[in-house]
Order: structure tokens, then C-alpha cells, then sequence
């Protein structure tokens, strides 16, 4: 275990998540392991889907996965937090694909000189498949990914606490122009 589920009260989680993890999670991508409470990375590292590791993950049971930053525009002005990079629900297991995609990945984006923001990944072990009616957003657009609340979410369909999470953080660097421009608000 890299961190203790305790630290999860400090200054680096998400306030809105309602209550701690029940173990850490592992966040792979291409050229980085997310495997630190905090860990400070740049967009450009985490551009593509990474793969999910966690104690306990069983491929028979489905599960809700949420990536979010609650740090939008920034952490002194929160007005459209939270900002949802991710969601998928009736995953199995940790394979991704298996799932429904509610909203399709896209790596973090922060603006320019708004300083770190925190990103934190969600798991919740689902107990039934979900039949969600969430608006649908694709990869290439910004439009419905503000004002989520992940804690709503939950408990609109009924799950639990988070199995798992882990959150970094992130600014801006030279990569993002490009996710703007991918999204339409470049």
C-alpha cells in the first residue's frame, strides 16, 4: 500500500467525495504510475486511457469508474467544479472497455497560470448493472462535463463508498492548447 486510506483527509482530496476510500488505487498510463497520494504529473503524460489497478478488483463484478477535477477554473474559483474527465459504469473488473462510457477520457487540462489542480480517480463496486440517464459526452467536446458532483452521482445510484481512489495533481503545459482545440474551446 503506498498510502494510508487515513491520508485521504488531508488537503489533496476531493472535498466533495463524502467519505475515504477503502484502498488505494493504481493509475497507469503510457510513461507514468500514479501510485502516490499527490503525485504531481504534467498533461502531457497522461494524455491516453491508463489501466487501473486495486486490491481486491474482482473481474466478475462490475464497478463505476469517475476521474474529476474539482479545481475548475481553479482552486480559488471553484465555479464550475466539479469537471468530469471519465465515467464509466457496469465496468467488469478493471477492464475498462467492458463497460458503458458515459463520458469518454480526456487527460487533465487545467488553464493557463490557474496553478495545480487536484484530478481524483473514483471506484465503486456497483452491486446490479446501472441503467444510467446521464447526458452522453464524447472526447470532443467540453460541453455537460462542469458543475458534476461525483458524490451525487453515487448516491443517485446507490453506491456505496469508493473501493478505490487515488488523486494527483496537475498544470498547465504546452500539451493543452491541443486538448482545447480536440474539445472546442480553443
Amino acid at each position: 500500500m503506498v498510502f494510508d486510506v487515513s491520508e485521504w483527509d488531508g488537503p489533496l482530496h476531493l472535498s466533495d467525495v463524502d467519505e475515504r476510500p477503502k484502498v488505494p488505487l493504481t493509475v497507469t498510463h503510457e510513461t507514468v504510475c500514479i501510485d502516490k497520494l499527490g503525485k504531481v504529473l504534467k498533461p502531457s503524460q497522461i494524455k491516453k486511457k491508463p489501466k487501473l489497478e486495486w486490491e481486491g478488483m474482482d473481474p466478475k463484478k462490475l464497478y463505476t469508474i469517475i476521474l474529476t477535477d474539482p479545481d475548475v477554473p481553479s482552486k480559488n474559483d471553484r465555479s464550475l467544479a466539479e469537471w468530469h474527465h471519465y465515467i464509466v459504469v457496469n465496468a467488469r473488473g478493471n477492464d475498462l472497455d467492458s463497460g458503458d462510457t458515459l463520458t469518454e477520457y480526456v487527460g487533465s487540462g487545467a488553464g493557463k497560470d490557474t496553478g495545480l489542480h487536484r484530478y481524483t480517480w473514483l471506484v465503486y463496486e456497483q452491486t446490479a448493472p446501472l441503467k444510467c440517464d446521464e447526458l452522453r459526452v464524447n472526447d470532443r467536446t467540453a460541453a455537460g462535463r462542469e458543475r458534476f458532483k461525483a458524490s451525487a452521482f453515487r448516491k443517485k445510484y446507490g453506491l456505496g463508498s469508493p473501493v478505490a481512489a487515488i488523486c494527483f495533481q496537475a498544470e498547465w503545459d504546452d500539451s493543452v492548447p491541443a486538448l482545447y482545440k480536440q474539445l472546442g474551446v480553443a
